[in-house]
């Protein structure tokens, strides 16, 4: 009489790792993505902020020289 629950209580032990694993592995996921698109943010910035600046010095730069 003690197998049957004695299985049961495995098969549930090992569909509650498995949930665990999966919600793991989504978590790691989710993780990952938010690191690389908040890392796409920060150089798009940088980026953004480099050209604004050479355009300033060009437009600078023209404004001492015109054509």
């Amino acid at each position: 009489m003690a197998e049957p629950n004695q299985n049961i209580m495995e098969r549930a032990e090992a569909r509650f790792m498995e949930k665990q694993k999966k919600t793991a592995e989504r978590n790691q996921a989710t993780a990952e993505y938010i690191s690389e698109a908040k890392a796409r943010t920060i150089k798009t910035e940088k980026l953004r902020a480099l050209r604004l600046a050479k355009e300033e010095a060009d437009r600078a730069a023209e404004a001492l020289n015109p054509v």
